[in-house]
Formats: C-alpha cells, sequence, structure tokens
C-alpha cells in the first residue's frame, strides 16, 4: 500500500523544493484514484488547487479536514472565507467534509454558537452524506469533553434531523470509504 502525498499543496504560501514529491507528483494522484486510497486534506486558502484535482480525478476520493480551518485563519479573522472556500468544493461529488473544527477554534465554550453558522453553511453546501463528524480531541483536551463533542452535534445543532445525525455521526464516513 502506497501513501498519498499532498506536501506539494500543503506547505503555504510558497510551493515546496521536496524533490520526492516533485518526482512522484506525476503519478501520486492517478495511483490513489486507481487504488481507491482516500486523501484527507488541510490546505486553507488553497481550495482552487484541490478543485482542480477534485475536477480532473473525479474517481479519487477527497476530504477536507478540519472544516478546511486551521488556527491561523481563526487568528486573522478569515475563518469565513475559510468556511466559503471548503464550500466551493461541495460541487464535485467526490469530496467530503470533516466536520470537527468547533471546539479547538470556537471563541465561546460549549456548545460552541459561535460555530453553528459555519457548520450549517458547509452542511447546507456538502448534505448530510458528504459531512463526517470527529472529534479533535487530540487537539484540545482542555477545550471539550468527548462526551461534548459527540452532544454537540447529536443534542445542539437544531436544524439536523435524526437522519441527517445517523450520516454525520457515522454512516458517511463509512459509505466514503467503502465500508457498508
Amino acid at each position: 500500500m502506497s501513501a498519498v502525498c499532498c506536501h506539494n499543496l500543503t506547505h503555504a504560501p510558497q510551493r515546496t523544493t521536496c524533490r520526492d514529491c516533485k518526482r512522484r507528483r506525476k503519478g501520486h494522484r492517478p495511483a490513489a484514484e486507481k487504488a481507491r486510497l482516500p486523501v484527507m486534506f488541510l490546505s486553507p486558502g488553497r481550495a482552487s488547487e484541490f478543485a482542480r484535482i477534485a475536477e480532473r480525478h473525479s474517481q479519487l476520493t477527497l476530504i477536507v479536514d478540519h472544516m478546511g480551518v486551521n488556527v491561523d485563519l481563526v487568528k486573522a479573522g478569515k475563518l469565513a472565507d475559510a468556511i466559503e472556500q471548503t464550500a466551493s468544493l461541495a460541487k464535485y461529488p467526490n469530496v467530503s467534509v470533516k466536520l470537527s473544527a468547533a471546539p479547538n477554534y470556537s471563541t465561546e465554550t460549549y456548545p460552541f454558537r459561535d460555530f453553528t453558522p459555519h457548520i450549517r453553511r458547509l452542511f447546507d453546501a456538502y448534505g448530510p452524506q458528504r459531512c463526517c463528524w470527529g472529534t479533535d480531541i487530540t487537539n484540545g483536551f482542555a477545550k471539550a469533553t468527548y462526551k461534548q463533542r459527540i452532544t454537540h452535534f447529536t443534542e445542539e445543532l437544531p436544524f439536523l434531523s435524526e437522519q441527517d445525525k445517523d450520516w454525520i455521526m457515522g454512516r458517511a464516513i463509512l459509505a466514503r470509504l467503502g465500508w457498508t
């Protein structure tokens, strides 16, 4: 089994000079697509590059990690822009999003109400079958308990139906990975 390298797209703002990436650049996306290996990526501010990949490699499963958000964007006040960039990728059916950033980047305590509109925006763009829940607990033990990270989605987002919750809390990632 081989790994998929997105090194050349994740080292912002300049391109990497990694020789290994340059050597394999032409072959890694088609190989992952052919082998049906999913690629999870976090590359805020680079949605247009991933859009080209999603378009050219329509059978390649791409999953945007952490809603396409990182701490630098949040600190710079560019959260809404990052969410819009992530939402722009929803037009590609091979792209999904992991809704996992709220506890770590929210300026509020549980239930992270300032993130509700962002979660709603991505949910509306991708739909329940392409939205996956994640804990992000390893990135912020002090921000929320494991139970709060679950109940945030199962009890605190009133726009989600019971069927939506079923998809987001596990069914979507199982389907996306072909584990069903």
